[in-house]
């Protein structure tokens, strides 16, 4: 299981039973269960891990956003019952998910607002997949 962790949702993705595709799967609100949430899913869908993407700068630095991150993984480890934490540099992660989310879509039907409004969550599960993506690649 991979997580994007942002300010308001937790992208999630999940990889086949054989550890070579990753899928994405949805997203978490974030909240005061949000960690709870994700541990319920991780044992339900039998989790071996639990990859979190760590949002460095372009420049490989920690920034605000990493340090929000850092802190939701602490909480994680401490709740994971023997289900192992790791992080994953994620940069660009997002943008990427993006780019494939727009080359897969068909065009038309919906106006430009709408989809965007719709697909925060499909970016966000999409970038969950890029991180695990490049987890089970470099196994």
């Amino acid at each position: 299981m991979a997580l994007d962790v942002g300010d308001r949702r937790v992208g999630i993705a999940l990889s086949d039973p054989t550890g070579t595709l990753a899928t994405p799967f949805g997203a978490v609100e974030r909240g005061e269960s949000d960690v709870d949430e994700i541990l319920r899913l991780a044992e339900r869908e039998g989790a071996g891990a639990i990859v979190v993407g760590m949002p460095y700068t372009l420049a490989g630095a920690r920034g605000a956003q990493a340090a929000k991150t850092a802190a939701f993984v602490r909480a994680l480890r401490e709740k994971a019952r023997g289900v192992p934490v790791s992080t994953l540099d994620e940069r660009l992660s997002t943008a990427q998910a993006r780019r494939l989310l727009r080359e897969s879509s068909a065009p038309g039907g919906r106006r430009r607002k709408t989809r965007r409004q719709q697909d925060r969550g499909r970016t966000d599960a999409a970038a969950a997949a890029v991180i695990l993506q490049g987890y089970l690649d470099g196994r």
